[in-house]
């Protein structure tokens, strides 16, 4: 019977091939959302795990959450956290929507640009000052930030009011919870607060970055 020389394989190159089947690989984790698939709860987490542009979503919003949280230290870090698990509440509510994938990106798209506009975790734009119902003590600042989508932080007194760029025939309409700016050159109509009244403003002042 004819023998075959036995080849010792080295213990350091052992130890590469176990590494190599416990370790995931770059492009696996790439793949994956910030938190551990394997501990996924609910439909929609399994959603995000199996689709690559969710799963970046989630990563990016990873990061700009501790972002933002670096920037909260001093101000209500125990209020953004509230927030945030408020947030993935309504992110995962998403399952009762038709169309489940479309709700939970929207809802990834819109809270990364709320954290990136009200922590100021990108350039702002410029901002215009609004003169409102012919009297200038009664005035709305508006700071735009090139988020996706736009956005803009509307300040009136001591309320503040996040706005999101909409569809609109013409000019630009931007809404809140319970505010909207609707500007058309260089005039604007603004409702504050749930069933209020329309304001006509003109811009007073502007101020680009």
């Amino acid at each position: 019977m004819r023998s075959f020389p036995i080849v010792t394989v080295p213990r350091a190159l052992n130890w590469m091939v176990v590494l190599t089947l416990l370790v995931p690989s770059s492009a696996a984790m790439a793949a994956s959302p910030a938190f551990d698939c394997s501990k996924t709860r609910g439909s929609v987490e399994e959603l995000i795990c199996a689709d690559e542009d969710l799963s970046a979503l989630d990563r990016k919003m990873a990061s700009i959450y501790a972002a933002a949280s670096r920037k909260a230290v001093d101000e209500h870090p125990r209020a953004l956290k509230a927030d945030q698990r408020g947030w993935i509440k309504g992110r995962n509510d998403c399952w009762k929507s038709d169309d489940a994938r479309t709700c939970v990106e929207s809802s990834y798209r819109l809270r990364i640009a709320a954290l990136q506009a009200r922590f100021r975790l990108i350039p702002e734009t410029g901002t215009v000052f609004y003169a409102c119902d012919g009297d200038p003590r009664n005035e709305v600042v508006a700071t735009f930030f090139p988020t996706e989508p736009p956005t803009l932080i509307a300040e009136r007194g001591d309320e503040v009011s996040l706005m999101y760029l909409r569809p609109s025939a013409s000019g630009a309409k931007y809404e809140g919870r319970n505010e909207w700016l609707w500007e058309h050159q260089g005039k604007a109509l603004v409702s504050w607060g749930h069933g209020s009244p329309q304001m006509r403003c003109v811009r007073t002042m502007q101020r680009t970055q």
